[in-house]
Order: structure tokens, then C-alpha cells, then sequence
């Protein structure tokens, strides 16, 4: 069984001192954190940050930009110099000072040497964010670069590199999703303004719609008092005449000759003076 754990260990160390494979494993890990906080409208992958660069960074958040179609990237890179990490832990094991120092130095050129690269690749503002995130793939890579004195402060300032392991990495990402939920209910809140405001002016339309048709009403009302006012006054004009019953009526009008319903009257002018009186 001890054999078998050995030869796993060697599988292992021979992974990690591949630098392929090594980088592979560690973008894979940051795949997964991202994937896990953020939805994929939210990020790309292999994104050209710099205009008219060849240089792909393996994720970048798409923050918001003065253009839908022109979003802000926040690049994030992977970084995983096991080699001098494992020669200082393996020198702290010895306890031999001279050795410890040595390779702590050579552990802080190589994490400022990365930095140094990733600012130089994929940070061109106004394009991108005025940093870049390096990841490290395990807490105690991160742990010694935090215990380095100065080290992150001086990557932040000299590089614009802000450092992150898993665990802050992910802490960091879903503070960003908070923003963009609060961008995006601001969003939302300013298209309701504009659909109340387009509400305000159809129903400054509608009110106006409203006050023709009731001035076309009142004019109509106008008119069908007019018509009664006349009604009235022929009614007053034919009250002398002699009414006969409802059968009465009808059956004289249609013993009536055709001539006579076409022109009215077709009596004499004593007649006619008789029914105009």
C-alpha cells in the first residue's frame, strides 16, 4: 500500500512539474469557480483584451461599458510556479537559513515576474479594468505570497496585479455578481421611468381625445334640442288639423296614386291653401 501511495505521489509530482499540464489543471480549477458564480453572459473565455494584440487571457469578466456592444474586461490569469514554491518549501524543511533565503527570493522574482507579464499583455484601459486578477491554484501558494512582506502590496502598485486564491477568488466573484444585480435592477428601473413616462404623454393624448369627443357630444346634444325645438313648432302648426286612427292613416296612404306620393298633393289650390292653413 505504501508503494502504491508513492507511485501516486510521482504521478503527481510529475503532473505538476509539466508546465502544461500544471497551467492546464490550474485553468481548469478557475473555469470551475467562475462557472460556479457567474452566469456566461457574465465572462468570456481566450479573449482578446488588448485591440490589435494577439495575447488571449484565459478569462475576463465582462463588466459594463458606456456601450452595450463595448463591454469593460476584467482579465483574470492563472499562475502556478510550483517549481520555486516547492524549493522553499523543501528548504524550510532543512531549517538552513541561507537556503530559505535564497529561495524565497527566487519565489518572490518569479510570482513578480508573472505579474509583470500578465500587466503587459492584457491591461489597456480604457478597454479593460486599470488591473488584471492573477489566480494561484492552492491556498498555500497564496498563503506564502500574503506572507511575503510587501510583495502583494508592491504587485498592486508597481503592476496593477491583484492577487487571489480560491477561496477569496470566489468572494470576490460574487461580490461582482451583486454589482451586476444592482446594475441590472437599476436598468430595469430606468425602463419602467421610461415606459411611465410614455404613459404620461398617451394619456395627455387620450385626454385630449377625450375632450373632442365630449365637445362632438354636446354639439350633437345641441342639435337634437334644435330638432325637438322644431318638432315642437310643427306639432303646434298641425294641431288643427284633423288626426285619423293609425289603420286609417296608412290605408289612405297607400290608396294615394303613385304621381301624388311623388309630389305630395295634387289637389286644387283651395286644397292646398286649406292644408297650409
Amino acid at each position: 500500500e505504501m508503494q502504491t501511495l508513492a507511485g501516486s505521489v510521482g504521478d503527481l509530482k510529475r503532473v505538476m512539474t509539466n508546465v502544461k499540464s500544471r497551467g492546464t489543471w490550474g485553468e481548469m480549477q478557475l473555469g470551475n469557480i467562475i462557472d460556479n458564480v457567474l452566469t456566461p453572459e457574465q465572462y468570456a473565455r481566450n479573449v482578446k483584451t488588448v485591440p490589435g494584440s494577439d495575447e488571449l487571457v484565459e478569462f475576463a469578466i465582462r463588466l459594463p461599458g458606456h456601450r452595450d456592444d463595448e463591454p469593460v474586461w476584467l482579465p483574470i490569469d492563472a499562475k502556478y510556479p510550483v517549481e520555486h514554491y516547492q524549493r522553499l518549501q523543501d528548504a524550510m524543511d532543512g531549517a538552513e537559513r541561507s537556503l530559505i533565503v535564497a529561495a524565497g527570493n527566487a519565489f518572490e522574482t518569479s510570482i513578480r515576474l508573472e505579474a509583470k507579464k500578465i500587466a503587459s499583455k492584457y491591461i489597456a484601459p480604457p478597454h479593460t479594468t486599470d488591473f488584471a486578477v492573477m489566480y494561484l491554484p492552492t491556498e498555500g501558494l497564496f498563503a506564502e505570497v500574503l506572507r511575503r512582506p510587501g510583495l502583494v502590496e508592491a504587485l498592486q502598485t508597481e503592476h496593477r496585479i491583484v492577487v487571489t486564491g480560491p477561496a477569496n477568488l470566489a468572494a470576490m466573484l460574487s461580490s461582482l455578481q451583486m454589482g451586476f444585480k444592482t446594475l441590472a435592477i437599476e436598468k430595469r428601473s430606468s425602463e419602467v421611468w421610461v415606459v411611465l413616462g410614455q404613459v404620461k404623454t398617451e394619456f395627455s393624448k387620450f385626454g385630449e381625445v377625450v375632450d373632442a369627443t365630449r365637445k362632438s357630444i354636446d354639439a350633437a346634444a345641441r342639435k337634437f334640442d334644435q330638432v325637438g325645438v322644431r318638432t315642437r313648432a310643427i306639432q303646434r302648426q298641425l294641431r288643427n288639423v284633423q288626426s285619423l286612427p293609425d289603420a286609417s292613416a296608412a290605408d289612405s296612404l297607400s290608396a294615394l296614386p303613385l304621381s301624388d306620393a311623388g309630389t305630395g298633393f295634387t289637389g286644387d289650390e283651395d286644397d292646398e291653401e286649406s292644408i297650409g292653413q
